[in-house]
């Protein structure tokens, strides 16, 4: 389980010790990006504790999606067959990881969903809610793909699936890269499920969201979305 981290030193530990005991057969890799707040160190430590434990450390602050490549390049080199990708902040809850394996046996690429029948969030705004929301809802109108939740950041990747999709050709950085992965994914003809979560709002350390990421999504989807109904028009045209 790849869990990619910037000044989370308040949580990790936390999260870490909670993903262990309930899947103690499953590794964690945890992807730091300098944080300045010692979380590498911290992860350095729990390593040196815990064979199950892994660190990369990263020298700069480059975006979620960088840290989850980086991440997902080093468990495919290690030999991985499954791969995930989960909060720090405990957003996403470890003991219901259960879910997510077991929906994999029949997927390429398990989304645990919020906004699906029986997901549900604690602890956000209206405002918040109403955004993530209607930003999921222009995505499955602008691209085309049936995902209820293609923002959600709790995952579990076949090996094949990452493969398939190339995640060393995968440029995204930011928080779209959820969205462009799951956009891929669907793009190879591959198989995406989705799954209930209950996803808890961090009541520790500071949120990584801002406008500015939230704008730099919009810009990329949009431009995807284009890209997508320009091909679309080509393929109705060749056939005429």
């Amino acid at each position: 389980m790849v869990v990619p981290t910037y000044n989370e030193a308040e949580n990790l530990e936390w999260i870490v010790g909670r993903l262990r005991a309930a899947q103690p057969g499953v590794d964690v890799l945890v992807v730091d990006d300098g944080s300045p707040d010692g979380t590498g160190q911290i992860a350095d430590r729990l390593a040196a504790a815990d064979p199950h434990v892994a660190v990369v450390h990263r020298t700069e602050k480059a975006g979620l999606g960088a840290a989850y490549r980086a991440g997902f390049r080093v468990a495919l080199d290690a030999g991985y067959d499954v791969i995930g990708e989960m909060d720090a902040d405990g957003s996403h809850q470890p003991e219901q990881l259960y879910r997510l394996l077991d929906a994999l046996q029949d997927a390429d690429l398990v989304i645990g969903s919020r906004w699906i029948p029986g997901g549900s969030i604690v602890n956000w705004p209206k405002s918040r809610e109403a955004l993530s929301r209607g930003g999921n809802l222009y995505v499955r109108l602008l691209l085309g793909i049936p995902v209820r939740d293609a923002t959600a950041g709790y995952r579990l990747f076949r090996r094949a699936t990452l493969e398939k999709i190339d995640i060393d050709q995968v440029r995204s950085t930011g928080y779209v890269f959820q969205t462009d992965m799951a956009y891929r994914t669907l793009q190879a003809g591959l198989r995406v499920v989705e799954v209930p979560i209950e996803f808890i709002e961090r009541v520790r350390g500071d949120s990584k969201m801002s406008p500015d990421v939230a704008t730099e999504s919009l810009k990329s989807i949009t431009k995807w979305g284009l890209r997508e109904r320009a091909r679309q028009v080509k393929r109705r045209l060749r056939r005429t």
